[in-house]
């Protein structure tokens, strides 16, 4: 499988009333990863013709980041079947490697047009099955 990450840190926007990053701006990095991971990895032609939507998240909130801390998050498409795709994201405290949250998201494909569900071409797993 692929695996895709990034490094963010924190800043004081993304804190809620306890100093801690909010849990809605953790659903946001979970989104925006997703689609960068997307946007990077699948051909244009592809990208034109669908777009993902999510039917569900299950985040499992392990540890707190506050202000100034640097968050590695990482993605990866765990399984597919059908028009639906699971992805993980996991976030994890830089200096420390502690795991943050870890994230299980099942996205549905849909056609660009229709926005009808698609299923899931052998030509978009074969780009997310690639060993990073």
């Amino acid at each position: 499988m692929e695996y895709f990450e990034k490094t963010i840190r924190v800043s004081e926007d993304d804190l809620d009333d306890l100093n801690h990053v909010n849990n809605v701006r953790y659903v946001q990095w979970i989104q925006d990863i997703s689609k960068e991971h997307w946007q990077s990895t699948a051909p244009l032609k592809v990208q034109n013709a669908v777009v993902w939507v999510v039917m569900n998240h299950n985040i499992t909130y392990k540890s707190a980041a506050v202000l100034g801390d640097l968050i590695k998050v990482c993605t990866h498409i765990d399984q597919s079947r059908g028009a639906t795709s699971v992805r993980i994201v996991e976030m994890y405290a830089a200096k420390t490697n502690l795991l943050l949250l870890r994230s299980k998201t099942e996205w549905c494909l849909l056609n660009k047009e229709t926005l009808r569900p698609t299923r899931i071409s052998d030509e978009i797993k074969s780009v997310f099955s690639k060993k990073a």
